[in-house]
């Protein structure tokens, strides 16, 4: 296989590439007539400010927090972290042959743990601090949420807590956190049944780190050349609840992925059914419920604005499903379950940049379009290629997602969120604007999965060994089975 080939040659290419995608940010800068302003803080930076100390602690004191605020987005937190356990291990569990269910599932309750603590440590500050690297990445202001916590001021006798908006400033990150888990764990179901536990572990740390954090921080730091409230972003692109840093991030990279660790045994030769649609449907529908927490929590309020991208959520999620069912039925005859699991998750997905910007009836169609485009790319453009993503995920969330970034860009109004318009409110420039996102996440996706797959194939490998793999993940890779009582 051609990542065993060549290691000497190979290894200096890996480190040209990774000079020059961090090489890459400083060129795009290099358009602006001024450089970023690193001095824009993120919500929870206002009590570090040089010689403002004693204002913004007292700024902090007499900060009310909004009770139905905090428990609105401690639900939504909890919300989201359930997407990825259970909802995205039945999801994904269910897809596969019954000697790999536990190791999709440990693959997910692994990011549960290891991008949670990953992201304390580090990955909010590098998402979320100041600029570094002419705006690549965001710095270590935030390293071990310093700036976020809690703090006792001995001489007013309060406790001080940093606040992001109406909510405490570590609510917000809690809240991040749980984006920052199930990005990577979608990524899991393209190498699915033949990727090494250790290497998938490796791959996410850096991957979330080199990869997610700085598209992150482009997008939603306050100083981020694409974040849609930074006055000075030359490219402002809308992402609501992350169409671009959540979902085209990972399906791009799931694409890379398999085909650099190539198909599975028997791929296109024997048949690979789903082994449990039962656990397919209920994770399916854990992720829809999940789903308002990830969109409607992305208001970072109880508020209307989150009661609009609730009820758009909910409805490009049914529409999504009738897409999927109908072309199914038109296809084969006959719906199936799978195929409204499938559609309900590519509207979901497509919506997620969207849900926040547009009016109710465009999420009807944005939904439609979702489920359209991902039916077609699963079912036409794979087989077209040959490549096996394993369950479909750059199928349905990196097209769904490329799609919703881009008609977010055609169908936003100010009438939501007082916001920017799109297209059809006159503001053609907002498409331009979604599609440079796109490309820019796309891109770093690309470059960033190419390097780190090679680098962990040239050190630890990355794929499990033939027996392995013919025997299952479950019993060579965990040493347990999943149906034991059968």
């Amino acid at each position: 296989m051609f990542l065993h080939c060549a290691r000497s040659w190979t290894a200096r290419l890996a480190v040209l590439i990774m000079l020059s995608c961090f090489s890459l940010p400083a060129t795009a800068m290099a358009f602006d007539e001024q450089p970023a302003d690193t001095s824009t803080p993120a919500p929870a930076e206002a009590s570090k400010e040089e010689g403002a100390g004693e204002e913004a602690a007292a700024e902090e004191e007499i900060v009310e927090f909004n009770p139905g605020d905090i428990a609105w987005m401690l639900t939504s937190s909890a919300l989201v972290l359930m997407m990825t356990g259970p909802g995205l291990a039945l999801f994904y569990g269910g897809l596969v042959r019954k000697k790999n269910v536990l190791s999709v599932m440990m693959q997910c309750v692994a990011m549960m743990g290891i991008m949670s603590v990953l992201w304390v440590m580090i990955g909010y500050s590098l998402a979320f601090s100041p600029d570094i690297l002419y705006g690549f990445v965001g710095g270590f202001d935030h390293v071990m949420w310093n700036g976020l916590l809690p703090h006792y001021d001995a001489a007013k006798k309060v406790v001080i807590t940093p606040a992001s908006g109406a909510i405490p400033s570590v609510l917000f990150g809690v809240f991040q956190m749980m984006f920052f888990i199930i990005t990577p764990a979608l990524i899991v179901g393209a190498f699915a049944e033949r990727m090494k536990f250790s290497a998938m572990a490796l791959y996410s740390v850096l991957w979330g780190l080199l990869v997610y954090c700085p598209i992150a921080h482009w997008v939603w730091s306050d100083t981020g050349w694409l974040c849609e409230w930074n006055d000075g972003a030359k490219y402002p692109a809308l992402d609501f609840a992350g169409g671009t840093v959540v979902h085209i991030s990972s399906g791009v990279s799931a694409l890379i992925c398999c085909l650099m660790i190539g198909p599975r045994k028997g791929f296109g030769k024997e048949p690979m059914p789903p082994h449990n649609l039962t656990y397919t449907f209920i994770g399916a529908s854990l992720l829809w419920v999940g789903w308002f927490g990830f969109n409607a929590g992305s208001a970072l309020a109880s508020n209307a604005l989150a009661v609009h991208a609730f009820v758009a959520t909910h409805v490009a999620a049914a529409a999504g499903l009738i897409a999927w069912s109908l072309f199914e039925w038109i296809k084969l005859g006959r719906p199936t379950i799978l195929g409204a699991c499938s559609g309900a998750v590519a509207g979901l997905v497509c919506i997620t940049p969207a849900s926040g910007w547009v009016s109710v009836p465009s999420g009807l169609i944005i939904g439609f379009a979702g489920g359209t485009i991902s039916f077609l790319a699963c079912t036409k453009l794979k087989n077209a290629f040959g490549y096996d993503d394993s369950l479909d995920v750059f199928g349905v969330h990196g097209m769904a997602g490329i799609t919703g970034a881009l008609l977010t860009g055609v169908f936003a109004t100010k009438n939501i969120s007082g916001g920017s318009n799109g297209l059809l409110e006159g503001n053609a420039g907002q498409l331009t604007n979604q599609a440079i996102s796109i490309a820019a996440a796309a891109g770093l996706a690309i470059v960033g999965s190419v390097i780190l797959l090679k680098l962990i194939d040239l050190t630890i490998g990355l794929r499990v060994s033939e027996e392995s793999e013919v025997r299952g993940l479950d019993l060579t890779e965990h040493g347990e089975e999943g149906y034991i009582f059968l």
